[in-house]
């Protein structure tokens, strides 16, 4: 994996780990996996909205969970 930064964000990225003692490659995994799950939703309820399948009323959804009774 390679990444190509903005001049500015690689200078923050090399200062944070000079001061901290940590790899610049430990906060860019520190990063993504911050970042991922709201991207793979992002891009799930996107698909969603372009492939609309069937949709549930709460009402339907309690009686197939028989939260009523």
């Amino acid at each position: 994996l390679a990444i190509r930064l903005p001049k500015e964000i690689e200078e923050r990225l090399t200062r944070l780990a000079a001061q901290t003692g940590r790899t610049k490659s430990y906060y860019a995994r520190e990063a993504i996996a911050a970042h991922l799950e709201d991207l793979e939703d992002r891009y799930l309820a996107m698909h969603r909205l372009e492939h609309p399948t069937r949709r549930w009323t709460m009402e339907e959804m309690e009686q197939g969970l028989d939260l009523e009774g």
